[in-house]
């Protein structure tokens, strides 16, 4: 059973500048709470019932937003505001959740994930990237259910114009069903001439614990990182099902300050 998520929160956040410079860009407010709080419920709502955030040294400010307890109590003790108390509660019941593992130099996320390795425990876990928000429907539990269904490692995906296939990374589509498709390759950024289909990836991914001796064996790629692609590159070569899961939401990238903005008004429009 997929319990596990994995949340890469090392970044440098430099598409938010200047508000991440005084912020980790995961605790900016969206619609009165931070897009991480978004993921954490996405994903308890679709069973997973641990977290494993991935930080650095300068983004101790996302271990003390949910370890704060001290400072929850001190104003607590002065003051009996049940708003207070509310919000201390809803930010407690995540702690027995979150564990922390540190990349403190900018490798890639495949090297993010190979911190995680002594925690994770099943043949499968989940990872989501904080940048990307998904709202009107549950896009971790639609890929957890693909999952149980097919036995395979599932990529989240949405259709994008042709002429924004070189902004992603594009899906090759083998057997393609009406909600999901087996994926063939994993391109990254094609020109649009060289494209496979027009079936990006977004941030969202149900991936085999056996990625990790993958990764492991890799050699940094382009910037000097170890990157995912990569791996499931080679998984997919070694005959690894991997599937694409297209989902049916509204996808969201708040890792723009224009993006930001967007996300925060449709996020009221869809909590009217």
């Amino acid at each position: 059973m997929l319990r596990q998520a994995i949340i890469p929160l090392a970044g440098l956040g430099t598409r938010l500048l200047p508000l991440s410079s005084v912020m980790p860009k995961e605790l900016l407010p969206i619609n009165g709470k931070p897009n991480l709080e978004y993921l954490l419920e996405e994903c308890i709502q679709a069973g997973i019932k641990e977290f494993i955030f991935i930080i650095s040294k300068n983004k101790e400010a996302i271990k003390k937003y949910f370890f704060n307890d001290d400072f929850y109590k001190k104003i607590l003790k002065k003051k009996k505001d049940k708003k207070i108390f509310e919000a201390y509660k809803s930010i407690k019941k995540y702690q027995k959740m979150i564990k922390f593992v540190y990349q403190n130099k900018p490798k890639g996320t495949g090297d993010a994930i190979l911190k995680c390795k002594k925690f994770i425990k099943s043949s499968h876990f989940a990872m989501l990237f904080p940048d990307d928000l998904i709202i009107k429907r549950n896009c971790t539990k639609e890929m957890i259910k693909l999952h149980n269904r097919t036995n395979g490692s599932i990529i989240s995906s949405k259709k994008v114009n042709k002429k924004d296939v070189s902004r992603y990374g594009i899906l090759s589509i083998k057997n393609k069903k009406k909600n999901y498709f087996q994926i063939k390759d994993v391109v990254e950024k094609p020109s649009i001439n060289k494209s496979p289909s027009n079936y990006a990836i977004i941030g969202r991914y149900i991936l085999p614990r056996k990625i990790l001796i993958k990764l492991k064996n890799l050699k940094p790629g382009q910037g000097g990182e170890v990157h995912i692609t990569d791996a499931i590159k080679q998984l997919i070569d070694d005959g690894e099902k991997f599937y694409a899961n297209i989902f049916k939401g509204k996808y969201l990238d708040c890792g723009t300050l224009s993006g930001y903005i967007k996300s925060g008004i449709e996020i009221s429009k869809d909590q009217k």
